[in-house]
């Protein structure tokens, strides 16, 4: 019985999203095919071009998204940890809410389905709770991880940077064409750290300080480097010291400090391999040297004993 009202529900629920998808986009996408193609400007570029397309789940799940109640604490905390992330589009806020809800249903649905498996009374009740905790909470555990990938990615890629911006200010560069050359330069090597310097460098035209840029690509990825760097290049930039000493100065600082965290990385080997060795190159260890002999032991001591017995 319990199966069967899952199957209700779910077909239920099925045919309620199909029913919204059709009148919100198939419908009126085939208006829009009566109408025409797209509209092309004088450069010869399609207007619909102009904005990325994006499938109906994807628009599905922002329509979610958009109905969830969110205070503006936690919608500016989310919409931070997305830009660390390396989200910046305006409705990646409302995608990750409607991903956490659309995922907090579908397990919770799924878990209520396969409750009639349980025996446990108290475990159907626990399980539906976890599913819809997992539901809820594994968006932010995947985001955390992405933000400590980018950040560990940026991190690595800072001090080959760093070489060309010493290399750049040195040969007569300003800091602001400085700062350019290195985003170009670093496009198919280090996209991730060539777009936030492309950023800088877009602020900086539209009318930013340079300060300001500077601070705002710190607060844009997190990373303690990049944050420590933008330190030097204000204040370098604010007393008039020499920006070549300072950046190869840093530079420098980043070398070793990398060398040393790869040191204390080789030393911790040890005490991590202590648990493997003992769960699973011990036990092979002893069954190859003690094997042989525990097996004459059963083949000689125990008749031996029987015997005494008798």
């Amino acid at each position: 019985m319990a199966g069967i009202i899952s199957v209700v529900l779910f077909m239920a629920l099925m045919g309620v999203i199909s029913y919204y998808g059709y009148r919100s986009y198939a419908r009126p996408g085939r208006f829009y095919e009566r109408l025409g193609g797209p509209v092309v400007n004088p450069d010869g570029d399609s207007i619909a071009n102009l904005t990325p397309e994006v499938g109906w789940v994807v628009r599905v799940i922002q329509q979610v998204g958009e109905r969830v109640p969110v205070s503006p604490d936690d919608a500016g905390a989310t919409r931070r940890d997305l830009i660390m992330a390396g989200y910046r589009s305006d409705r990646t806020l409302t995608i990750f809410n409607g991903i956490k809800i659309t995922l907090t249903v579908v397990l919770t649905i799924l878990a209520f389905s396969i409750r009639g498996e349980i025996s446990n009374p108290v475990l159907r009740i626990v399980s539906i709770g976890f599913a819809g905790f997992m539901g809820y909470f594994l968006p932010g555990y995947v985001l955390d991880k992405k933000i400590v990938k980018r950040q560990e990615t940026l991190k690595l890629a800072l001090p080959d940077a760093l070489d060309m911006l010493v290399v750049s200010v040195e040969a007569g560069l300003g800091l602001d064409q400085a700062l350019q050359h290195v985003g170009r330069e670093l496009q198919l090597s280090h996209k991730e750290l060539s777009d936030e310097l492309s950023l800088v460098n877009l602020e900086m035209r539209a009318g930013k300080r340079r300060s300001e840029a500077l601070r705002n690509l710190a607060e844009r990825t997190g990373e303690s480097e990049l944050q420590k760097l933008v330190a030097i290049l204000v204040q370098t930039d604010r007393f008039g010291t020499s920006m070549g000493d300072s950046l190869r100065s840093h530079s420098e600082f980043l070398r070793v400090r990398r060398r040393q965290e790869a040191e204390e990385r080789a030393g911790k080997v040890g005490v991590k391999l202590v648990f493997p060795i003992f769960f699973f190159i011990l036990p092979a260890m002893l069954v190859v040297a003690a094997g042989p002999g525990l097996l004459q032991v059963f083949k000689y001591l125990f008749p031996m004993m029987k015997s005494f017995k008798g």
